[in-house]
């Protein structure tokens, strides 16, 4: 079992520090690009729906997430309520747009996490964790003072607080960032964020800088760095091919990607031009592009037809939810 950075710090007692500057982000709340300004511990809400209380919407033993992640006895994933990003494709909009979930106090947080470690799960993988970063290490810390011991994946849009992201230095083992966008227009229409772009390949580049290249075990399960999740959309290949080129050029092609190809119309999307699902063919082709841009490391998913023979560090995943 890999031994998880969060521990030093809690030993050393150095996470007091990060959870006092976290509360501060929180006072005038700049955890995220958003740069709300109101006042989450007074209470006040801003884009993201959260104020004071930190809500989640589950713990669960997933199987469904990528191999690594998963392995033989799921991923300890806990997903919180509420976003910060208003994407109009999301396949989670009763937790994100409409907050599904229950309040809940730092210990409590801390024994659902104990539970699942309890359950055998590989690891703990929060989703959507950066509105409430204060509130999380708060509870990182009560549950490792109590025994958890197993690494922690951060699972999150890629829309970051390049402030916050490097307060999770030597906290965060694997990081699990969405990369959307490389246009911006793009970004403004399907979840009013033009800046996404630019605030996305900050936060990457720290993350690549704090734990690096993919590493597994014996058994082939994540102990530690960078795994990029893209999810194509229909219709918009010239952005899909742009994201990768940004991570050429900012974290290299060592990078594991997880290419995603099950986009799926929800409500918000009827009578627009991304009421579809992705054709095969256009998987192929973005697939083809990133192994031709010389990524050698990643997943790409079964059923869309893509010929692995030449790509042997690439693998199939049959993951369907993201």
């Amino acid at each position: 079992m890999a031994f998880p950075r969060y521990l030093a710090l809690v030993e050393s007692g150095e996470i007091d520090d990060r959870i006092k500057k976290t509360w501060e982000m929180a006072k005038d709340c700049r955890l995220c690009p958003r740069g709300c300004g109101v006042d989450r511990t007074g209470g006040e809400s801003g884009v993201c729906n959260s104020g004071d209380k930190l809500r989640i919407s589950s713990f669960i033993k997933h199987r469904g997430e990528e191999p690594a992640l998963s392995g033989y006895h799921g991923s300890g994933t806990v997903f919180f309520s509420w976003c910060s990003l208003r994407c109009q494709f999301c396949q989670n909009w009763q937790i994100s747009f409409e907050g599904e979930g229950q309040d809940m106090s730092v210990e409590d947080f801390a024994q659902g996490m104990a539970e699942l470690q309890k359950s055998g799960v590989h690891n703990i993988n929060w989703v959507t964790p950066t509105h409430y970063l204060p509130w999380l290490l708060e509870g990182l810390k009560i549950a490792a003072q109590e025994g958890l011991r197993i690494p922690l994946v951060y699972n999150c849009g890629g829309y970051e607080s390049l402030e916050a992201i490097k307060l999770l230095d030597g906290i965060v083992d694997i990081f699990l960032p969405d990369a959307k966008y490389a246009d911006s227009e793009l970004a403004r229409k399907l979840s009013a964020a033009p800046e996404y772009p630019e605030r996305n390949r900050e936060a990457l580049v720290e993350m690549w800088l704090q734990v690096g290249e993919l590493e597994t075990d014996d058994e082939g399960i994540a102990t530690k760095g960078v795994i990029v999740r893209h999810l194509v959309i229909p219709g918009e290949l010239d952005n899909t091919k742009g994201v990768l080129r940004m991570l050429k050029e900012t974290v290299g092609t060592k990078v594991a990607i997880s290419l995603l190809g099950q986009y799926f119309p929800p409500h918000r999307m009827r009578n627009t031009p991304y009421d579809r699902s992705l054709k095969i063919a256009e998987y192929q082709e973005v697939a083809q592009y990133m192994f031709d841009l010389g990524f050698s490391n990643g997943w790409v998913q079964e059923g869309l037809g893509v010929e692995l023979r030449h790509r042997p560090d690439f693998r199939k995943d049959r993951k369907e939810m993201w």
